[in-house]
């Protein structure tokens, strides 16, 4: 059962320069600390491609000094690392995105590092170049000082539940039927998802769902970003490839728009990406 957040206390966020998303990560951020302020609230923000989840973290971030922030897109394996799996697992772990190809052990000893209580930490926060397709040169990362507020890590899959194994059974689109005809690629995807990453979801304070209006919505926004990235009218062959992309996404996607993610607070966003409705579960 569901029901709204109760109105915050706090002064209105249009006076402050926040949206209803950014409002509610204060809120969020604010009620963690309120239980237990002896180091940093751990916040995850959850929501599909497209949604504003790394626009928003980055945004309150930058508004505010002792927030540290980093995405999942930011702790993918390397190239080399995801070609190796491609070559020894399954040709479609060469592509980012899906469970099991983050690298989990590195973002855990980045939050591990700023939830120092010396307060003397100088932690280097992983970055990702999506034009290389492979993660940023190390001395390229920015560095966060000190012991945060909180910390907040965003992700398209952040918060996913586990799969349902009987909907494994049938493929869901064409990149699953013509590569993934056994279904081998996507069982190791929900094997990935219902062991490390719950493991991993399971350290989080709170977390927070961007929820969007519909599947469909989703492969809009991406190709939004892709123009705003580019500068420019994706071509056709630009758009075929990536509605090839976004299969790799679909499946979880489509469940965690059905309520399989573990968000205590869902932001319901109109095709806009305008929030309609907050609700607490």
């Amino acid at each position: 059962m569901t029901r709204s957040i109760s109105p915050s206390p706090c002064p209105s966020p249009a006076s402050r320069g926040e949206g209803k998303v950014q409002q509610l990560i204060r809120d969020v951020i604010g009620g963690v600390r309120t239980r237990r302020s002896e180091r940093p609230a751990l916040i995850g923000v959850g929501g599909a491609q497209g949604s504003g989840k790394s626009h928003q973290c980055r945004a309150y971030a930058e508004r505010h000094p002792r927030i540290a922030h980093f995405s999942l897109d930011d702790i993918y394996l390397t190239r080399a690392e995801r070609l190796d799996m491609a070559r020894d697992i399954h040709p479609l772990c060469a592509t980012r995105g899906p469970p099991g190809s983050h690298d989990l052990g590195l973002a855990d000893r980045v939050i591990a590092e700023l939830e120092d209580p010396s307060g003397k930490q100088k932690v280097k926060l992983p970055r990702f170049d999506k034009v290389t397709d492979d993660r940023a040169p190390e001395a390229n990362w920015p560095v966060f000082e000190g012991l945060p507020h909180a910390i907040l890590v965003d992700g398209w899959c952040m918060g996913a539940a586990p799969l349902d194994p009987a909907s494994l059974d049938a493929p869901l689109n064409a990149l699953e039927r013509e590569q993934d005809a056994d279904g081998g690629w996507r069982r190791m995807i929900a094997a990935h998802l219902a062991d490390d990453y719950q493991t991993f979801f399971d350290g989080f304070d709170a977390m927070i769902y961007l929820a969007a209006p519909s599947w469909e919505i989703v492969r809009t926004w991406r190709g939004e970003q892709e123009v705003e990235t580019r500068g420019r009218p994706l071509t056709a062959e630009e758009n075929a490839a990536l509605d090839r992309f976004v299969m790799h996404y679909e499946r979880v996607t489509r469940a965690m728009l059905a309520g399989r993610h573990r968000a205590q607070w869902i932001a319901h966003l109109d095709e806009a990406r305008g929030v309609t409705r907050v609700e607490e579960r």
